[in-house]
């Protein structure tokens, strides 16, 4: 795993994943290629030196190529929420408790049974 700075921590990348944001560092073009990666601390430089591009300028460029940011990661969100536990939810997104379940209720996940269901299927 490599790690990608962000403004407050570093994320840690899956190897497959890690492989890609290495080649899109080293091909950086325009602005972006302006110093030298270990110069830049930021996966998407933005105009003014030593910031990120902004998100409003992120979500026109995946527009451009057809991605919905807003509907995208809700689709994401609500399919999560169906398959983990709101307390599971909640710790592997850093979210409060109460947004994880009004996630899992929008979504129509339902785990009020998991442990029962999970104690019976184990033979608990």
């Amino acid at each position: 795993m490599i790690g990608s700075y962000t403004e407050r921590f570093t994320v840690p990348l899956p190897v497959p994943l890690a492989g890609l944001v290495l080649e899109l560092v080293a091909t950086r073009r325009g602005k972006a290629k302006i110093g030298t990666p270990d110069d830049i601390r930021w996966l998407f430089p933005g105009g003014r030196p030593g910031h990120p591009l902004g998100d409003d300028r992120i979500g026109q460029r995946l527009h451009k190529i057809g991605i919905q940011p807003r509907q995208d990661r809700s689709t994401a969100l609500f399919t999560l929420a169906t398959e983990v536990p709101a307390a599971i939810l909640a710790r592997m997104l850093g979210v409060h408790i109460k947004v994880a379940v009004q996630w899992q209720q929008a979504s129509g996940g339902d785990w009020a049974a998991y442990a029962a269901d999970i104690s019976r299927r184990d033979g608990l």
